[in-house]
C-alpha cells in the first residue's frame, strides 16, 4: 500500500509538473493583444499638450506608471486577495458558482483583476463556461510571465473606462482634465468603480449610482484602515466629474508632423522639448495678432521659439485657421538670406561692414530689381544696406560674389530646399527667388548665433564674422515707437532680420539671441498676396512681444582676439589709400584676406579759384606755366553721385573743366542700360503689340541735358532724371548720348526677336 500511495504521488507530482511546465510554455509565448493607442505629446516636464484618438477611435494613452492610490482602490473593489493568488481565485470562484446555480443564470463571474485582464487582452468575447475556463487559463499564462505590478499596469491601461475612453490615464485627463498622479481619493475610487459596468455607469450617465458605487468603494477604504475618518469625510462631499473634458491642444501641428515621422511609429507617447507656459503664450500672442491681421484679409501666421544652443522647438505654433503646418512648408524667404551673404563677403576679403555700397537704379538683362521703398541713397555702408534690407546691394553682391558659390554656402547651413543650379534662381535668390522651410532658416539664424557665441558648430563662417553680422543684426530700426525700441534694445538684445517675398505674400521675422531664436511667418497658407502684408507691421512686431515674454536673455562679450586693427577711409569704408583725408581705425575679422584699398579718393588739379577742373596742359596754355591748385576729393562715379547727392548734402561735385580742355570728358555720362554687347527682348504686349524698352542713363552735373541717337536717327532729349523708352526692331544697334557740354556717350547691344 506505501508503495502504490507513493506511486500514485510521484504520477501526480509528474502530471502537475507537466502541466506547468506546459502552461509555462505557453504563457512566455502568450503575448497580450496590441491595442492601437492614442498618439500623445507632453511638455518638457511632463504635463500633456495634446493628444489624437486611436486608429478605433478610442481615446487610450499608452502605458504609465500606475499610483498607489488607485492600487489599493481598484484592488479593494476589484480583488483584494490579488497578492495572494496565482491568477484564479478559488474562493471567489466557488461563491460565484453557488450565486449563478441558485440565480439559474451568470450573475457573478467570480474574476480576478488577472482574469478581467486576460478578458480584455481576449478582446471581451461573450460570457460563457467555456469563454470562462479559457479566461482563467489565460490569467494563469499571464500571472506565469508577468509581475503583480505589470499586470497592474496593463490591467489600468487597458480597462473600458466608459465611451470612447480607454485606460486610466486617459480616463483622468478625460473626467478631471489632470493626469493620473495628481487625483484625490474620492477621484481614484470614482475611476476604480467605473470598469466594471463602463456602459451603464460613468461620469454624466446614471450619476446616482456612480455616486453610490464611488462612496461605497471609500466606505471599504475606510473599514479596511487605508483611510483615515478625516479623509473619508472629505472624500464623501467631493463632487462626482460631470461631463468629459476635451483634451488639451495646445501644439495640434506638432502631434500631427511626430505622428507623421515614420522613425517615430513604434512609440506613441512623446516627452518633448516644448515648453507648456511659453506654448501657451505663443498660441495667446499669435491667436491676437491673427485677429488684427484678418481684418485686413491675412488669415494665417505661424511661429516657432527654439533653443539657440540646442535647436530644439520650445513652441511650436504651425498655423493660425488651417491644417497646413507652415513650420514646414516651403514658402519665398524674401529678404532672409542677405545676412548669410553679407558675413560670406565678409569672410573671403570681399567687404567690410564700412564699404559703401551702390544703391542705384540697376538692370541686368531683362531683371530690375527695386527697393521696397523704391527709393535709392546711390551709396551707402554695408552694415546699414544690411539692417535697412535694401535689395539693389544686395543683388549686386551676389553677383559679385557668385550664385552656385553662395547655394554651397546655404547648403552648410543645413537648408535642404535650394537644390536647383545657379541658373534656376539666378540673381533673384537673394530677394526671395527660392524656398525655404521656417524650422531649417530658424535653425540656421540660431548657428551664426552660435558661432558668434563661440559653441561648436558647422557654420560656413568665423567666430569673429559671426559676431559682427549678429552684433549689426541687432542695431536694425524696430518697427512702430523708434524711442520705445532703443529703451528695450539696452534691456533684451535681439539679432533680428525682416523677410517680405515678391508679390507680398510671405511676411518674416527672425530673431536670436544666444538662449532663444524666435521665427514668425505671417500671410495666407494658399499663397495669395496682400499690399498690406509687410513684414514691417505684421511679423516684426508679433516676433517682439513673443521675445517680452521670454526670460531675459544675453548677448556674447566681442571675441577682441578674433580681430585686427586697420586704418579705412571714413567716407568710402575701404582701407585707406594715399589720398585719403580723413581715416579712422577700425576692426576687421582675424584672417581674412587684405580687401583692396579706396577707389574713390583721388588728388584732382583746379583753377586757382577752384572753380574749374585742369591738366597741367590747360594751365600752360592759359595760366603761362602756374601750376594748379590741388586737392583731395572723394569722388563718386556719375551714376552713383547723382542719387547720392540727393541724401547727402554735404557732398561736393567735382567742377567741370575748363571751357577751353581740348578733350571731351566722357565722365559726365554714364549709360546704366543696357550693358555693352547685352541682348536684349522686346516682349510682345498683351494686345499683340509690340512692347517697348526703357533706356537709363545718369549724368554728373543736374542741370545736364542729355542727348539721344540710336542708329543715326535722333530720338529726344532729357534733363533731371535721364530714361527714354523706344521699340527697336531685332538686330544690331548703337546707342549715342551726347549732353550739353560735348561729352559723349556709346552703347553697342542686340535686340533678339521675342
Amino acid at each position: 500500500m506505501l508503495m502504490q500511495e507513493k506511486n500514485r504521488i510521484v504520477r501526480a507530482a509528474i502530471i502537475f509538473t507537466a502541466a506547468y511546465v506546459f502552461v509555462a510554455a505557453l504563457a512566455f509565448h502568450f503575448s497580450p493583444k496590441q491595442f492601437p493607442y492614442s498618439t500623445v505629446i507632453y511638455d518638457r516636464n511632463g504635463i500633456l499638450l495634446g493628444a489624437s484618438t486611436s486608429n478605433d477611435g478610442q481615446w487610450h494613452f499608452e502605458n504609465s506608471a500606475v499610483p498607489e492610490k488607485f492600487k489599493k482602490c481598484i484592488l479593494n473593489y476589484e480583488d483584494s486577495r490579488f497578492y495572494f493568488h496565482f491568477g484564479v481565485d478559488p474562493i471567489a470562484i466557488g461563491r460565484a458558482f453557488v450565486l449563478n446555480l441558485k440565480d439559474g443564470r451568470i450573475v457573478s463571474g467570480g474574476s480576478t483583476l488577472t482574469m478581467q485582464t486576460a478578458r480584455i487582452l481576449l478582446g471581451n468575447q461573450k460570457r460563457t463556461y467555456f469563454q470562462k475556463i479559457y479566461e482563467i487559463f489565460v490569467a494563469i499564462c499571464i500571472e506565469i510571465k508577468y509581475s503583480k505590478n505589470q499586470i497592474l499596469s496593463i490591467y489600468s491601461s487597458s480597462a473600458p473606462f466608459g465611451g470612447n475612453v480607454i485606460g486610466l490615464e486617459a480616463a483622468s485627463w478625460r473626467y478631471y482634465n489632470r493626469p493620473s498622479n495628481s487625483l484625490s481619493w474620492a477621484e481614484y475610487a470614482t475611476l476604480a468603480v467605473l470598469p466594471n459596468q463602463p456602459s451603464l455607469v460613468r461620469p454624466g450617465k446614471n450619476q446616482d449610482a456612480l455616486l453610490d458605487k464611488r462612496n461605497s468603494l471609500l466606505m471599504k477604504l475606510y473599514s479596511n484602515k487605508v483611510i483615515d475618518k478625516e479623509t473619508l469625510e472629505l472624500s464623501l462631499q467631493e463632487k462626482l466629474p460631470g461631463k468629459p473634458y476635451n483634451l488639451p491642444s495646445l501644439a495640434p501641428h506638432y502631434l500631427e508632423k511626430i505622428k507623421a515621422d515614420k522613425n517615430l511609429r513604434k512609440k506613441t507617447s512623446f516627452i518633448t522639448t516644448l515648453d507648456f507656459s511659453l506654448q501657451e503664450n505663443a498660441n495667446r500672442i499669435i491667436f491676437n495678432w491673427s485677429k488684427i491681421f484678418s481684418q485686413s484679409g491675412i488669415e494665417n501666421a505661424a511661429l516657432l521659439i527654439m533653443d539657440t544652443k540646442t535647436k530644439n522647438p520650445i513652441a511650436y505654433v504651425g498655423n493660425i485657421n488651417s491644417s497646413v503646418d507652415m513650420v514646414e512648408a516651403q514658402r519665398s524667404s524674401g529678404s532672409l538670406l542677405k545676412p548669410f551673404l553679407f558675413s560670406a563677403m565678409i569672410d573671403n576679403g570681399m567687404l567690410l561692414p564700412s564699404h559703401i555700397v551702390y544703391d542705384i537704379p540697376t538692370r541686368m538683362g531683362n531683371y530690375i530689381p527695386k527697393n521696397n521703398t523704391n527709393k535709392y541713397t546711390g551709396a551707402i555702408q554695408a552694415d546699414q544696406a544690411l539692417t535697412r534690407s535694401l535689395n539693389i546691394p544686395a543683388v549686386r553682391e551676389l553677383r559679385q560674389f557668385g550664385i552656385t558659390q553662395f547655394l554651397n554656402l546655404l547648403s552648410k547651413y543645413g537648408l535642404t530646399t535650394l537644390n536647383h543650379d545657379a541658373d534656376y534662381y539666378g540673381i533673384p535668390l537673394i530677394l526671395g527667388g527660392g524656398e525655404v522651410k521656417m524650422r531649417e532658416i530658424a535653425c540656421a539664424y540660431a548657428d551664426l548665433m552660435n558661432k558668434a557665441c563661440g559653441r561648436k558648430t558647422k557654420v560656413p563662417v568665423s567666430y569673429g564674422t559671426a559676431w559682427t553680422t549678429c552684433s549689426i543684426l541687432s542695431d536694425g530700426v524696430r518697427p512702430q515707437d523708434l524711442e520705445n525700441w532703443r529703451l528695450y534694445s539696452r534691456r533684451k538684445k535681439i539679432a533680428w532680420k525682416t523677410g517680405t517675398s515678391s508679390g507680398n505674400r510671405d511676411a518674416w521675422c527672425i530673431g536670436t539671441t544666444p538662449e532663444y531664436t524666435v521665427a514668425v511667418w505671417v500671410g495666407n497658407s494658399v499663397g495669395t498676396g496682400n499690399k498690406m502684408l509687410t513684414s514691417a507691421s505684421t511679423a516684426a512686431p508679433l516676433m517682439f512681444e513673443v521675445f517680452s515674454v521670454l526670460p531675459q536673455t544675453s548677448w556674447p562679450l566681442r571675441p577682441e582676439m578674433e580681430y585686427d586693427e586697420i586704418t579705412i577711409c571714413t567716407q568710402s569704408g575701404f582701407i585707406a589709400g594715399p589720398y585719403c583725408s580723413e581715416t579712422k581705425i577700425e576692426l576687421k575679422t582675424h584672417g581674412t584676406p587684405q580687401t583692396k584699398s579706396c577707389p574713390y579718393c583721388r588728388t584732382y588739379a583746379f583753377t586757382p579759384d577752384m572753380e574749374y577742373q585742369v591738366t597741367v596742359e590747360d594751365m600752360i596754355n592759359q595760366y603761362k606755366g602756374q601750376m594748379p591748385a590741388t586737392e583731395n576729393r572723394f569722388v563718386l562715379p556719375p551714376y552713383v553721385e547723382y542719387w547720392y547727392k540727393k541724401q547727402n548734402l554735404s557732398y561736393r561735385s567735382l567742377p567741370p573743366f575748363v571751357p577751353w580742355h581740348k578733350e571731351n570728358s566722357e565722365n559726365n555720362i554714364h549709360i546704366e542700360f543696357p550693358q555693352e554687347n547685352s541682348q536684349i527682348i522686346v516682349p510682345i504686349e498683351l494686345d499683340g503689340k509690340k512692347g517697348s524698352v526703357i533706356f537709363e542713363a545718369a549724368a554728373n552735373n543736374p542741370g545736364t541735358i542729355i542727348y539721344w541717337d540710336m542708329d543715326g536717327e535722333y530720338l529726344g532729349s532729357t534733363q533731371k532724371e535721364h530714361k527714354f523708352t523706344a521699340s527697336p526692331k531685332p538686330g544690331q544697334h548703337t546707342l549715342t548720348l551726347t549732353d550739353s557740354t560735348g561729352s559723349i556717350r556709346k552703347r553697342n547691344f542686340l535686340v533678339i526677336a521675342e
